[in-house]
């Protein structure tokens, strides 16, 4: 890895640090995502077992997917902007959105998630592979 990714929310409040490369740049059209991105699907980057810094005090919505998987999406309290995802069960993944790159252009999605639950007016690249739900792990 040459650099860690770096980023944080619209205001600086809340930043973050990973000195790692990430497992997985994906795409989710899932309901959750389209709720929190605004739109049809929401852009991740999504590291495993890094080393994760982060700054300021986010606040946390907690949700549960309908895997059952519990999660904490960080959003900051004075601008808004939705950083990051946290899982308490799997405290070894941290999820970054895209958005919240200090460099976006280093964001290059490889499949898109929960297609089932997608909106026809959100068309996305139809060469990057796609999944009905979550793909296997």
């Amino acid at each position: 890895m040459t650099e860690p990714y770096t980023g944080g929310c619209a205001c600086g409040a809340i930043r973050y640090q990973v000195s790692s490369e990430p497992a997985m740049m994906n795409l989710c059209q899932c309901r959750q995502c389209q709720r929190d991105s605004g739109t049809g699907h929401a852009a991740h980057v999504t590291f495993v077992g890094a080393q994760v810094e982060t700054s300021g005090q986010p606040s946390f919505w907690e949700m549960v997917g309908e895997g059952g998987t519990r999660k904490h999406r960080a959003f900051c309290p004075t601008c808004g902007s939705p950083v990051y995802i946290a899982f308490p069960d799997m405290p070894e993944v941290f999820v970054a959105s895209a958005g919240s790159l200090d460099d976006p252009s280093r964001y290059h999605p490889q499949v898109v998630l929960w297609t089932a639950a997608r909106q026809a007016w959100d068309h996305l690249d139809p060469a990057l592979t796609a999944f009905d739900k979550m793909p296997p792990m």
